[in-house]
């Protein structure tokens, strides 16, 4: 299964007609079907890249990816982007689309990783966009990676609950004012350390999805 949240669309592509009737035909997989995730804005803009369909691969819509990118705006120019739990990758794609320095794709399914890097080639992008193959909080506990992150992208798996060990392990991989965003279901409270500040939330029927920015903590004697 796949360790992310499926960022963007996975539309099945629509078959070729052909000559064959249906019994010849092979029942095709859910793990191998292929479907698509579009780039919404930016120099990528219409760009369809191919996302194998896996189980537990939730889709971010257009529209709260829209949202999302209007909020971050003024900081996207220069910005370096964690996606931890990449999937489709359409976050951190869809941020160096926009104008970040560079993006950190990271990725448990060989899959989901190895189109991934697809799609950097793709973009020729291999400069800017690097895709990590491996489990994420692991990969958040080895300290042999120096990255300092200027964004943050944490759409987990709904059901596996990895949000308080994520928050706990996060904060050493990004910087003094980073920006932190957060997908949860919509009856689900998430508990942030104070030096967590709200900046912008909403949410859609299944979804909340907020927008946070670190704040530094002065001791009071």
């Amino acid at each position: 299964m796949s360790e992310n949240g499926a960022h963007g669309s996975t539309r099945p592509t629509s078959p070729r007609m052909n000559k064959r009737t249906p019994s010849d035909r092979k029942p095709q997989s859910v793990a191998s079907a292929v479907g698509s995730v579009r780039i919404i804005g930016g120099r990528w803009r219409g760009t369809r890249l191919q996302v194998p369909a896996k189980p537990g691969l939730r889709p971010t819509s257009d529209r709260v990816r829209e949202t999302l990118f209007n909020w971050l705006m003024p900081a996207l120019p220069g910005a370096k982007v964690l996606d931890l739990f990449a999937g489709s990758g359409a976050l951190g794609l869809e941020a160096v689309s926009r104008g970040a320095a560079s993006a950190w794709l990271v990725e448990a399914d060989p899959q989901l990783a190895q189109a991934l890097q697809a799609a950097v080639a793709r973009l020729d992008a291999i400069a800017q966009v690097y895709v990590q193959r491996g489990d994420a909080l692991a990969w958040l506990r080895d300290g042999r990676e120096n990255a300092v992150f200027d964004i943050a992208f944490v759409d987990p798996p709904f059901d596996a609950d990895l949000w308080p060990a994520v928050l706990e392990l996060l904060p050493q991989r990004l910087a003094a004012d980073a920006w932190l965003y957060l997908e949860s279901p919509v009856n689900h409270t998430l508990v942030l350390s104070p030096e967590w500040a709200l900046h912008r939330e909403s949410s859609t029927r299944e979804v909340r999805y907020a927008l946070y920015r670190r704040v530094t903590l002065v001791k009071v004697p």
